[in-house]
Protein backbone atom coordinates (compact mmCIF):
# COMPACT_ATOMS: atom_id res chain seq x y z
CA UNK A 1 0.00 0.00 0.00
CA UNK A 2 1.38 3.64 -0.67
CA UNK A 3 0.39 7.04 1.26
CA UNK A 4 2.26 10.00 -0.41
CA UNK A 5 1.74 12.87 1.54
CA UNK A 6 2.54 16.40 -0.59
CA UNK A 7 2.29 20.04 -0.62
CA UNK A 8 -1.03 19.64 -2.80
CA UNK A 9 -2.42 17.17 -0.99
CA UNK A 10 -2.70 13.71 0.49
CA UNK A 11 -2.81 11.14 -2.02
CA UNK A 12 -2.81 6.88 -1.55
CA UNK A 13 -4.10 3.83 -2.43
CA UNK A 14 -6.98 2.74 -0.39
CA UNK A 15 -7.25 0.18 2.53
CA UNK A 16 -4.52 -0.82 4.65
CA UNK A 17 -3.51 0.37 8.14
CA UNK A 18 -3.78 3.32 8.82
CA UNK A 19 -0.50 5.69 7.41
CA UNK A 20 0.21 3.16 5.37
CA UNK A 21 -2.84 3.58 2.41
CA UNK A 22 -5.34 5.81 2.56
CA UNK A 23 -7.48 4.83 5.59
CA UNK A 24 -10.52 6.52 6.91
CA UNK A 25 -8.74 6.92 9.69
CA UNK A 26 -5.96 8.85 7.74
CA UNK A 27 -8.89 10.95 5.22
CA UNK A 28 -10.01 11.96 8.68
CA UNK A 29 -6.71 13.44 10.39
CA UNK A 30 -6.10 15.51 7.37
CA UNK A 31 -9.18 16.20 7.02
CA UNK A 32 -8.69 18.02 9.85
CA UNK A 33 -5.64 19.39 9.78
CA UNK A 34 -6.80 21.24 6.53
CA UNK A 35 -9.36 22.74 8.50
CA UNK A 36 -7.39 23.60 11.16
CA UNK A 37 -5.04 25.47 8.74
CA UNK A 38 -8.21 26.99 6.89
CA UNK A 39 -9.34 28.66 10.43
CA UNK A 40 -6.02 30.23 11.15
CA UNK A 41 -5.25 31.51 7.64
CA UNK A 42 -8.90 32.64 5.49
CA UNK A 43 -9.66 35.85 5.59
CA UNK A 44 -13.34 34.94 4.56
CA UNK A 45 -15.97 35.29 6.78
CA UNK A 46 -18.28 32.70 5.27
CA UNK A 47 -17.55 29.43 7.45
CA UNK A 48 -17.80 27.53 4.03
CA UNK A 49 -15.55 24.70 2.60
CA UNK A 50 -16.46 23.12 -0.97
CA UNK A 51 -16.35 19.42 -1.76
CA UNK A 52 -16.38 18.10 -5.02
CA UNK A 53 -15.28 14.52 -6.59
CA UNK A 54 -14.31 12.37 -9.46
CA UNK A 55 -16.44 9.06 -10.12
CA UNK A 56 -13.47 6.86 -8.36
CA UNK A 57 -15.21 3.70 -6.56
CA UNK A 58 -13.77 5.16 -3.42
CA UNK A 59 -14.91 8.38 -3.90
CA UNK A 60 -18.61 8.38 -2.02
CA UNK A 61 -16.57 6.86 0.25
CA UNK A 62 -13.66 9.28 1.02
CA UNK A 63 -16.45 12.03 0.85
CA UNK A 64 -18.99 11.11 3.53
CA UNK A 65 -15.86 10.54 5.58
CA UNK A 66 -14.00 14.42 4.43
CA UNK A 67 -17.89 16.47 4.78
CA UNK A 68 -18.48 14.59 8.03
CA UNK A 69 -15.31 15.80 9.12
CA UNK A 70 -15.28 19.08 7.79
CA UNK A 71 -18.47 19.49 10.08
CA UNK A 72 -17.57 18.11 12.96
CA UNK A 73 -14.93 20.97 12.72
CA UNK A 74 -17.55 23.57 12.93
CA UNK A 75 -17.41 24.30 8.85
CA UNK A 76 -20.43 24.39 6.79
CA UNK A 77 -19.79 22.24 3.47
CA UNK A 78 -21.37 23.21 0.47
CA UNK A 79 -20.80 19.46 -1.37
CA UNK A 80 -20.82 19.77 -5.13
CA UNK A 81 -21.00 15.89 -5.77
CA UNK A 82 -19.93 14.76 -9.07
CA UNK A 83 -17.57 17.43 -10.18
CA UNK A 84 -14.26 18.15 -12.26
CA UNK A 85 -11.41 19.53 -10.50
CA UNK A 86 -11.84 22.83 -12.29
CA UNK A 87 -15.22 22.80 -11.84
CA UNK A 88 -14.07 22.52 -7.86
CA UNK A 89 -12.14 25.04 -7.82
CA UNK A 90 -14.20 28.00 -9.70
CA UNK A 91 -16.80 26.29 -7.08
CA UNK A 92 -14.82 28.02 -4.04
CA UNK A 93 -14.58 31.76 -5.56
CA UNK A 94 -18.64 31.20 -6.67
CA UNK A 95 -19.53 30.38 -3.15
CA UNK A 96 -17.29 32.62 -1.20
CA UNK A 97 -15.39 29.87 0.46
CA UNK A 98 -12.74 29.69 2.69
CA UNK A 99 -11.32 27.15 0.93
CA UNK A 100 -12.35 23.48 -1.14
CA UNK A 101 -10.86 19.90 -1.23
CA UNK A 102 -11.23 18.01 -4.30
CA UNK A 103 -11.40 14.04 -3.58
CA UNK A 104 -9.45 12.39 -7.26
CA UNK A 105 -6.29 10.79 -7.71
CA UNK A 106 -6.32 12.15 -10.92
CA UNK A 107 -4.51 10.25 -13.70
CA UNK A 108 -3.80 7.28 -10.76
CA UNK A 109 -5.43 3.98 -11.10
CA UNK A 110 -8.72 3.24 -9.89
CA UNK A 111 -7.15 1.60 -6.68
CA UNK A 112 -5.73 5.56 -5.42
CA UNK A 113 -7.61 8.48 -4.22
CA UNK A 114 -7.04 11.94 -2.94
CA UNK A 115 -7.43 14.81 -0.73
CA UNK A 116 -6.53 18.22 -3.30
CA UNK A 117 -6.52 21.15 -1.10
CA UNK A 118 -7.31 24.28 -2.41
CA UNK A 119 -6.96 27.77 -0.59
CA UNK A 120 -9.98 30.66 -0.70
CA UNK A 121 -9.03 31.59 -4.32
CA UNK A 122 -9.67 28.19 -5.04
CA UNK A 123 -6.62 27.47 -6.04
CA UNK A 124 -4.04 25.00 -4.62
CA UNK A 125 -1.96 25.79 -1.46
CA UNK A 126 1.87 26.99 -1.92
CA UNK A 127 4.93 25.10 -0.63
CA UNK A 128 4.69 27.01 2.88
CA UNK A 129 0.74 26.10 3.09
CA UNK A 130 1.19 22.49 2.07
CA UNK A 131 3.97 21.95 4.73
CA UNK A 132 1.99 23.75 7.39
CA UNK A 133 -0.96 21.27 6.89
CA UNK A 134 1.18 18.22 6.69
CA UNK A 135 2.70 19.56 10.14
CA UNK A 136 -0.02 20.11 11.85
CA UNK A 137 -1.45 16.55 10.51
CA UNK A 138 1.46 15.13 12.15
CA UNK A 139 1.51 16.71 15.25
CA UNK A 140 -2.48 15.95 15.53
CA UNK A 141 -2.98 19.67 17.02
CA UNK A 142 -6.24 20.10 15.68
CA UNK A 143 -9.54 20.45 18.16
CA UNK A 144 -13.06 19.43 17.12
CA UNK A 145 -16.37 21.57 17.54
CA UNK A 146 -18.75 21.16 20.07
CA UNK A 147 -22.04 20.03 20.05
CA UNK A 148 -23.48 23.46 19.43
CA UNK A 149 -20.82 24.61 16.61
CA UNK A 150 -21.10 21.76 14.14
CA UNK A 151 -21.34 22.73 10.63
CA UNK A 152 -24.27 21.46 8.51
CA UNK A 153 -23.82 20.18 5.15
CA UNK A 154 -25.85 21.62 1.61
CA UNK A 155 -25.81 19.83 -1.33
CA UNK A 156 -25.15 22.04 -4.39
CA UNK A 157 -25.25 20.35 -8.28
CA UNK A 158 -25.66 24.00 -10.51
CA UNK A 159 -21.68 24.49 -10.80
CA UNK A 160 -21.55 21.85 -14.05
CA UNK A 161 -23.80 24.33 -15.86
CA UNK A 162 -21.94 27.64 -14.22
CA UNK A 163 -18.66 26.27 -15.30
CA UNK A 164 -19.80 25.52 -19.41
CA UNK A 165 -21.59 29.32 -19.09
CA UNK A 166 -18.03 30.54 -18.15
CA UNK A 167 -16.68 28.88 -20.68
CA UNK A 168 -19.25 30.29 -23.41
CA UNK A 169 -18.03 33.43 -22.22
CA UNK A 170 -15.12 34.22 -23.03
CA UNK A 171 -14.47 36.74 -25.54
CA UNK A 172 -12.05 34.11 -27.48
CA UNK A 173 -14.80 31.10 -27.30
CA UNK A 174 -16.59 31.79 -31.09
CA UNK A 175 -19.32 29.10 -30.15
CA UNK A 176 -20.97 30.44 -33.55
CA UNK A 177 -17.70 29.33 -35.49
CA UNK A 178 -17.50 26.18 -33.86
CA UNK A 179 -21.20 25.22 -34.82
CA UNK A 180 -20.73 26.56 -38.59
CA UNK A 181 -18.28 23.92 -38.92
CA UNK A 182 -20.93 21.26 -38.23
CA UNK A 183 -17.64 19.34 -36.23
CA UNK A 184 -18.13 15.55 -35.55
CA UNK A 185 -16.47 14.99 -31.99
CA UNK A 186 -15.47 11.96 -30.46
CA UNK A 187 -15.11 12.17 -26.66
CA UNK A 188 -13.06 9.40 -24.09
CA UNK A 189 -13.87 10.39 -20.42
CA UNK A 190 -12.40 7.10 -18.70
CA UNK A 191 -15.88 6.28 -16.96
CA UNK A 192 -15.00 9.20 -14.89
CA UNK A 193 -17.07 12.86 -14.67
CA UNK A 194 -15.59 13.92 -17.87
CA UNK A 195 -18.69 11.65 -18.87
CA UNK A 196 -20.99 14.64 -17.88
CA UNK A 197 -19.78 17.98 -18.66
CA UNK A 198 -17.54 17.08 -21.63
CA UNK A 199 -20.53 16.48 -24.15
CA UNK A 200 -22.63 18.82 -21.78
CA UNK A 201 -20.07 21.77 -22.94
CA UNK A 202 -19.96 20.38 -26.90
CA UNK A 203 -23.49 20.56 -27.36
CA UNK A 204 -23.28 24.01 -25.62
CA UNK A 205 -20.91 24.77 -28.09
CA UNK A 206 -23.17 23.95 -31.29
CA UNK A 207 -21.39 20.53 -32.21
CA UNK A 208 -24.20 18.46 -32.69
CA UNK A 209 -22.68 15.32 -33.88
CA UNK A 210 -20.81 14.02 -30.53
CA UNK A 211 -19.00 10.29 -30.47
CA UNK A 212 -19.29 9.05 -26.50
CA UNK A 213 -16.85 6.66 -25.21
CA UNK A 214 -16.34 5.67 -21.84
CA UNK A 215 -18.57 8.50 -20.55
CA UNK A 216 -20.86 6.95 -17.59
CA UNK A 217 -19.58 8.04 -15.04
CA UNK A 218 -19.28 4.67 -13.45
CA UNK A 219 -15.47 4.73 -11.68
CA UNK A 220 -14.77 1.67 -13.55
CA UNK A 221 -12.33 3.19 -15.94
CA UNK A 222 -12.25 1.36 -19.50
CA UNK A 223 -8.51 1.60 -19.18
CA UNK A 224 -5.76 3.44 -17.50
CA UNK A 225 -6.59 6.52 -16.86
CA UNK A 226 -3.40 8.28 -17.83
CA UNK A 227 -4.14 10.38 -21.38
CA UNK A 228 -1.03 9.24 -22.97
CA UNK A 229 -1.13 7.23 -26.16
CA UNK A 230 -0.52 3.95 -25.10
CA UNK A 231 -3.85 3.90 -23.29
CA UNK A 232 -5.83 5.39 -25.59
CA UNK A 233 -5.91 2.79 -28.41
CA UNK A 234 -9.94 2.11 -28.18
CA UNK A 235 -10.41 5.96 -29.35
CA UNK A 236 -7.04 5.76 -31.76
CA UNK A 237 -8.51 3.02 -33.76
CA UNK A 238 -11.90 4.74 -33.98
CA UNK A 239 -10.54 7.64 -35.15
CA UNK A 240 -8.30 5.84 -37.66
CA UNK A 241 -12.04 4.79 -39.56
CA UNK A 242 -12.31 8.52 -40.57
CA UNK A 243 -15.35 8.99 -38.58
CA UNK A 244 -14.53 12.31 -36.72
CA UNK A 245 -12.89 15.52 -37.36
CA UNK A 246 -11.33 15.61 -33.65
CA UNK A 247 -10.99 13.28 -30.64
CA UNK A 248 -10.74 14.81 -26.78
CA UNK A 249 -9.38 12.62 -24.25
CA UNK A 250 -9.53 13.58 -20.39
CA UNK A 251 -8.26 11.97 -17.34
CA UNK A 252 -10.87 11.18 -14.34
CA UNK A 253 -10.74 14.81 -12.90
CA UNK A 254 -10.99 16.65 -16.47
CA UNK A 255 -7.66 18.87 -15.82
CA UNK A 256 -6.04 17.28 -18.20
CA UNK A 257 -6.79 17.43 -22.64
CA UNK A 258 -5.39 15.14 -24.94
CA UNK A 259 -6.36 15.26 -28.48
CA UNK A 260 -6.52 12.97 -31.22
CA UNK A 261 -6.43 13.91 -34.71
CA UNK A 262 -9.00 13.13 -37.53
CA UNK A 263 -6.56 9.89 -38.70
CA UNK A 264 -6.07 8.16 -35.63
CA UNK A 265 -3.01 9.45 -34.62
CA UNK A 266 -2.34 11.59 -31.68
CA UNK A 267 -1.77 15.52 -31.56
CA UNK A 268 0.84 15.24 -28.72
CA UNK A 269 -0.51 16.00 -25.36
CA UNK A 270 2.33 18.57 -25.03
CA UNK A 271 1.05 20.34 -28.38
CA UNK A 272 -2.11 21.15 -26.42
CA UNK A 273 -1.32 24.02 -24.44
CA UNK A 274 1.13 24.87 -27.90
CA UNK A 275 -1.99 25.09 -30.25
CA UNK A 276 -3.99 26.77 -27.46
CA UNK A 277 -1.39 28.95 -26.87
CA UNK A 278 -0.50 29.80 -30.35
CA UNK A 279 -4.26 30.85 -30.52
CA UNK A 280 -4.09 33.12 -27.36
CA UNK A 281 -1.40 34.78 -28.59
CA UNK A 282 -2.65 35.99 -32.07
CA UNK A 283 -5.34 37.82 -30.16
CA UNK A 284 -4.00 38.59 -26.84
CA UNK A 285 0.08 38.76 -27.43
CA UNK A 286 1.82 38.77 -23.90
CA UNK A 287 4.33 36.27 -21.93
CA UNK A 288 3.59 32.29 -21.60
CA UNK A 289 4.69 30.05 -18.58
CA UNK A 290 5.17 26.00 -18.89
CA UNK A 291 7.19 23.93 -16.37
CA UNK A 292 10.58 22.54 -16.94
CA UNK A 293 9.22 19.30 -17.99
CA UNK A 294 7.42 20.82 -21.28
CA UNK A 295 8.28 21.05 -24.19
CA UNK A 296 10.06 23.98 -26.04
CA UNK A 297 7.82 24.24 -28.73
CA UNK A 298 5.41 26.80 -26.59
CA UNK A 299 9.38 28.83 -26.07
CA UNK A 300 9.43 28.19 -30.00
CA UNK A 301 6.02 29.49 -30.64
CA UNK A 302 6.19 32.43 -28.20
CA UNK A 303 9.22 34.12 -29.58
CA UNK A 304 6.93 33.45 -33.02
CA UNK A 305 4.46 35.80 -31.54
CA UNK A 306 7.26 38.36 -30.47
CA UNK A 307 6.28 37.46 -26.94
CA UNK A 308 8.41 36.14 -24.03
CA UNK A 309 8.77 32.22 -22.66
CA UNK A 310 9.19 31.49 -18.51
CA UNK A 311 9.64 28.08 -17.39
CA UNK A 312 8.90 27.21 -13.35
CA UNK A 313 9.22 24.11 -11.50
CA UNK A 314 6.70 20.98 -11.93
CA UNK A 315 3.38 21.52 -10.39
CA UNK A 316 0.67 23.71 -11.05
CA UNK A 317 0.86 26.41 -8.20
CA UNK A 318 4.32 26.85 -9.23
CA UNK A 319 2.88 27.64 -12.98
CA UNK A 320 0.50 29.49 -11.93
CA UNK A 321 2.52 31.49 -9.21
CA UNK A 322 5.21 32.45 -12.15
CA UNK A 323 1.99 33.46 -14.54
CA UNK A 324 1.04 35.91 -11.76
CA UNK A 325 4.22 37.17 -11.30
CA UNK A 326 5.26 37.73 -15.28
CA UNK A 327 1.03 38.97 -16.32
CA UNK A 328 0.97 35.42 -18.45
CA UNK A 329 -2.10 35.39 -20.61
CA UNK A 330 -1.74 31.57 -21.26
CA UNK A 331 0.27 28.70 -19.05
CA UNK A 332 0.24 25.35 -18.52
CA UNK A 333 1.90 22.02 -18.64
CA UNK A 334 2.84 20.01 -21.18
CA UNK A 335 0.55 17.09 -19.64
CA UNK A 336 -1.97 18.47 -21.51
CA UNK A 337 -2.93 20.79 -18.66
CA UNK A 338 -4.39 24.72 -19.89
CA UNK A 339 -4.17 27.23 -17.83
CA UNK A 340 -5.84 30.36 -19.14
CA UNK A 341 -6.83 33.55 -16.39
CA UNK A 342 -9.46 34.77 -18.55
CA UNK A 343 -11.30 31.74 -16.52
CA UNK A 344 -9.11 31.18 -13.56
CA UNK A 345 -5.34 29.80 -12.67
CA UNK A 346 -6.63 26.13 -12.57
CA UNK A 347 -5.48 23.89 -15.28
CA UNK A 348 -9.29 23.40 -17.20
CA UNK A 349 -9.98 20.89 -19.83
CA UNK A 350 -13.37 22.71 -20.24
CA UNK A 351 -11.52 25.95 -21.67
CA UNK A 352 -8.83 23.69 -23.55
CA UNK A 353 -11.55 21.73 -25.54
CA UNK A 354 -13.56 25.23 -26.18
CA UNK A 355 -10.12 27.33 -27.23
CA UNK A 356 -9.21 24.63 -29.78
CA UNK A 357 -12.27 24.12 -31.48
CA UNK A 358 -12.62 27.44 -32.07
CA UNK A 359 -8.93 27.61 -33.45
CA UNK A 360 -9.82 24.34 -35.20
CA UNK A 361 -12.87 26.17 -36.49
CA UNK A 362 -11.08 29.38 -37.66
CA UNK A 363 -7.93 27.65 -38.88
CA UNK A 364 -10.17 25.72 -41.99
CA UNK A 365 -7.85 23.10 -41.18
CA UNK A 366 -7.66 19.42 -40.08
CA UNK A 367 -6.07 18.68 -37.12
CA UNK A 368 -3.22 17.06 -38.86
CA UNK A 369 -2.92 20.13 -40.70
CA UNK A 370 -2.64 22.10 -38.15
CA UNK A 371 -0.29 20.03 -36.00
CA UNK A 372 2.64 20.68 -39.06
CA UNK A 373 2.16 24.46 -38.48
CA UNK A 374 4.09 23.70 -35.02
CA UNK A 375 7.79 23.01 -34.58
CA UNK A 376 8.59 19.07 -34.59
CA UNK A 377 10.15 18.04 -30.70
CA UNK A 378 9.15 14.58 -29.53
CA UNK A 379 9.26 14.05 -25.57
CA UNK A 380 10.27 10.81 -24.17
CA UNK A 381 8.40 9.99 -20.84
CA UNK A 382 10.91 7.46 -18.55
CA UNK A 383 10.99 6.34 -15.06
CA UNK A 384 12.96 4.64 -12.56
CA UNK A 385 11.00 2.97 -9.99
CA UNK A 386 12.71 4.10 -6.35
CA UNK A 387 13.58 1.81 -3.40
CA UNK A 388 14.78 2.23 -0.07
CA UNK A 389 18.18 2.12 -0.69
CA UNK A 390 18.95 5.00 -3.59
CA UNK A 391 19.73 8.23 -2.36
CA UNK A 392 17.47 10.31 -4.97
CA UNK A 393 19.22 13.64 -4.18
CA UNK A 394 23.04 12.06 -4.24
CA UNK A 395 22.27 11.24 -7.63
CA UNK A 396 20.82 14.43 -8.72
CA UNK A 397 24.07 16.19 -7.25
CA UNK A 398 26.39 13.57 -9.12
CA UNK A 399 24.07 14.11 -12.67
CA UNK A 400 24.41 17.73 -12.24
CA UNK A 401 28.05 17.69 -12.01
CA UNK A 402 28.98 15.53 -14.85
CA UNK A 403 26.99 17.85 -16.92
CA UNK A 404 28.39 20.98 -15.84
CA UNK A 405 29.55 21.94 -19.04
CA UNK A 406 25.78 22.51 -20.04
CA UNK A 407 23.60 24.88 -18.92
CA UNK A 408 22.05 23.45 -15.88
CA UNK A 409 18.70 24.45 -13.88
CA UNK A 410 18.16 23.22 -10.40
CA UNK A 411 15.36 24.91 -9.08
CA UNK A 412 13.27 21.56 -9.52
CA UNK A 413 15.69 18.26 -9.78
CA UNK A 414 18.18 18.67 -12.79
CA UNK A 415 17.43 19.63 -15.81
CA UNK A 416 20.11 19.94 -18.50
CA UNK A 417 19.66 22.05 -21.31
CA UNK A 418 21.96 20.74 -25.01
CA UNK A 419 21.94 22.71 -27.96
CA UNK A 420 18.83 20.49 -29.85
CA UNK A 421 18.05 18.85 -26.78
CA UNK A 422 17.11 18.64 -23.07
CA UNK A 423 16.74 16.34 -20.55
CA UNK A 424 14.99 16.68 -16.93
CA UNK A 425 15.22 14.47 -13.61
CA UNK A 426 12.69 14.92 -10.65
CA UNK A 427 11.22 13.12 -8.17
CA UNK A 428 7.99 12.84 -8.23
CA UNK A 429 5.38 13.82 -6.12
CA UNK A 430 2.69 11.67 -6.83
CA UNK A 431 4.94 8.73 -7.40
CA UNK A 432 7.61 6.44 -6.12
CA UNK A 433 9.40 7.04 -8.88
CA UNK A 434 12.50 9.37 -10.54
CA UNK A 435 10.91 10.62 -13.60
CA UNK A 436 13.43 11.41 -16.97
CA UNK A 437 11.66 13.42 -19.80
CA UNK A 438 13.82 14.05 -22.58
CA UNK A 439 13.12 16.24 -25.64
CA UNK A 440 14.56 16.20 -29.02
CA UNK A 441 13.78 16.32 -32.81
CA UNK A 442 12.89 12.96 -32.92
CA UNK A 443 11.43 10.37 -30.65
CA UNK A 444 14.45 8.15 -31.54
CA UNK A 445 16.65 10.99 -30.09
CA UNK A 446 14.91 11.45 -27.37
CA UNK A 447 15.05 8.17 -26.19
CA UNK A 448 18.36 7.75 -26.94
CA UNK A 449 19.10 10.61 -24.46
CA UNK A 450 17.57 8.56 -22.06
CA UNK A 451 19.21 5.89 -22.42
CA UNK A 452 22.21 8.01 -21.66
CA UNK A 453 21.04 9.29 -18.42
CA UNK A 454 19.65 6.01 -16.92
CA UNK A 455 23.34 4.43 -17.55
CA UNK A 456 24.85 7.71 -15.89
CA UNK A 457 22.52 6.51 -12.73
CA UNK A 458 22.80 3.39 -13.43
CA UNK A 459 26.56 3.69 -12.86
CA UNK A 460 25.95 5.96 -9.63
CA UNK A 461 24.11 3.22 -7.78
CA UNK A 462 26.18 0.22 -8.28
Amino acid sequence: MSLIKSISGIRGTIGGVPGDGLSPLDIVKFTAAYATFIRKNTTRTSNVIVVGRDARLSGEMVSGIVVSTLCGMGFDVVNIGLASTPTTEIAVTGEGACGGIIITASHNPKQWNALKLLNQDGEFLNDAQGKEVLRIAADESYSFAEVDNLGHEYINTTYDRRHIDQVLALKLVDREAIAKANFTVAVDAVNSVGGVVIPRLLRALGVKNVIELNCEATGKFAHTPEPIPQNLTQISDLMAKGVADVGFVVDPDVDRLAIVMENGEMFVEEYTLVSIADYVLANTPGSTVSNLSSSRALRDVTERHGCSYSASAVGEVNVTTLMKKTGAVIGGEGNGGVIYPEAHYGRDALVGVALFLTLLAKSGKKVSELKKTYPAYSIAKNKIELTPDIDVDAILVAVKDKFAGEKITDIDGVKIDFKDSWVHLRKSNTEPIIRIYSEASTMEEAEALADRIKEVIASLTK
